[in-house]
């Protein structure tokens, strides 16, 4: 390995500061001088492009449609949901004045005190109440239903200890927001949501999810039913990486969202709410990276193969060049996205190590030497196995090779995640394996009391009750009691 990636920590040693350091280095992201936001980098920006294309094809092809809402919400329409404000009260910023004006010394600005709203405007932490309002003109009739919404856009919660894409104050998401007819419609959308995002993260980001029904505890605030998708790091933690949310008629009646049903009878609309956001970076990063820096899925990645010059006299890069130029063309006509990295103002050590860390799924590298031998040098970067291939042909080989990286970079974490999944019906030994990470089946009586204790006992949480378990009769390892169900049980992010 080039000494240029000397200087990132070891997973081994302080996963934490080894995955802060890796989203800078990578040049994925960084911390921004405004309190808890970050910068995202244009080759990080260009991964979360790539998330935004795919879902955003997957939701239309549901009958989904993009709309905008604002940015800023009237307090009193938070206030129409009870438990929606007190889920998101404390982490609401809030706009109090709309005008500045120049100090007494001319030398800065202050608030205006005059300038004072008449009602304060809360930056969206989540747009269920200000979309609800909207909705409330637009349905009158069962004929006006479904209404399939989604946005693309930014929030704001107000967040005291933050982590680059894991937690920011402020983050990109899509939050999708439907309303229909009746109860069976609303919760099957909610779940098709879920299968959905599931779909996504396991073929696209080739990132294994449980998926599953949060407990009352854990559901998003002024839903029925939250379902997400748990996914696994490397540390052992769980990252929640996706949530769908069956909101029942709550938002309908707080905001007057009425509809003539069949029978010509005024009924209020079901909800569902559905979001995913930059938050996926992070389940990438830590999913499949290494101590070399990224670990990209082809699907996702911005660069899916780099080819490097190794310099000679020029008229040996001048063969070099024509040689390459091909391969460049037909790879690009099986839509695959490629780098020619000729420029002479780095080493080829340097640019090895920098697409290494950057994750980059194929490099070739071709030099004076190898052209003479109709040889081309590939190496894949899940494995960093590296293989001399004959050029021609060359373009094919790479096309299969990133759909054989794709499906092993998945089957590696489907492994892992398998591998530290456990059942577990003693508390005390759940207490000692817990800290050392992994997910726990576990008996549990479905009550908040239980949940609590596990929480403050080991901070570990209920991820889930996942669908996909056999749900077989047991007793709770807290409480001694019958338990209702057996739920996934992790420390998480």
């Amino acid at each position: 390995m080039a000494k240029e990636l000397d200087f990132l920590t070891k997973r081994s040693v302080d996963y934490s500061k080894w995955y802060n350091e890796l989203v800078v280095k990578a040049d994925l992201a960084e911390q921004s001088d405004v309190r808890g936001c970050m910068v995202i980098k244009p080759y990080g920006y260009a991964i979360w492009e790539k998330m935004q294309r795919i879902l955003d094809d997957m939701f239309k092809a549901t009958g989904v449609q993009n709309a905008y809402f604002p940015l800023l919400i009237p307090k009193s329409f938070l206030s129409k949901e009870a438990e929606h404000v007190e889920g998101f009260a404390k982490e609401c910023a809030v706009v109090t004045h709309y005008r500045l004006k120049t100090n007494e010394t001319h030398d800065g600005v202050v608030v205006d005190p005059s300038a004072k709203l008449e009602e304060e405007l809360i930056i969206r932490p989540t747009s269920e109440t200000i979309i609800w309002n909207t909705y409330k003109n637009w349905i009158h009739s069962y004929r006006d239903l479904p209404l399939l919404c989604n946005q693309w856009c930014n929030v704001m919660r107000w967040e005291m200890r933050t982590r680059l894409f894991l937690r920011t104050s402020e983050f990109l998401w899509q939050e999708g927001h439907t309303a229909h007819a009746t109860r069976e419609e609303a919760e099957e959308r909610a779940q098709q949501m879920l299968k959905v995002y599931a779909n996504f993260a396991e073929k696209y980001m080739a990132v294994p999810v449980v998926q599953g029904v949060k407990s009352e505890t854990e559901r998003f605030a002024g839903a029925l039913d939250t379902y997400t998708i748990e996914a696994m790091m490397q540390d052992g933690k769980a990252l929640q990486s996706g949530t769908s949310h069956f909101l029942g008629q709550n938002f309908g009646k707080a905001f007057d969202v009425q509809f003539l049903n069949k029978e010509n009878k005024p009924e209020y609309a079901w909800a569902t709410s559905w979001g995913v956001s930059t938050r996926l970076m992070g389940a990438l990063i830590m999913t499949h990276s290494d101590d070399n820096g990224l670990v990209l899925p082809p699907a996702l990645a911005p660069i899916q193969v780099v080819i490097i010059p190794i310099g000679g006299k020029p008229e040996q890069m001048e063969a070099v060049n024509a040689a390459v130029a091909p391969i460049v063309e037909q790879l690009q006509q099986m839509g695959i996205s490629v780098k020619y990295d000729n420029a002479d103002n780095k080493r080829p050590g340097f640019k090895f190590a920098d697409y290494e860390l950057k994750g980059v799924p194929v490099r070739l590298v071709l030099g004076a030497r190898d052209l003479e031998n109709g040889t081309i040098e590939v190496m894949r970067r899940d494995t960093l196995e590296k293989e001399s291939r004959q050029i021609e042909g060359i373009a094919e080989y790479v096309k299969q090779l990133l759909d054989e990286i794709q499906e092993n970079i998945f089957q590696k974490a489907v492994k892992f995640r398998d591998e530290h999944i456990y059942e577990c019906d003693n508390y005390e030994d759940f207490k000692e394996r817990v800290k050392d990470g992994g997910f726990f089946l576990c008996h549990w009586d479905g009550t908040a009391e239980t949940e609590a204790k596990i929480k403050e006992d080991t901070q570990a949480t209920i991820r889930c009750v996942p669908f996909n378990v056999e749900q077989t009769p047991g007793v709770d390892m807290v409480s001694g009691k019958p338990a209702k169900c057996r739920v996934l049980i992790a420390r998480s992010y």
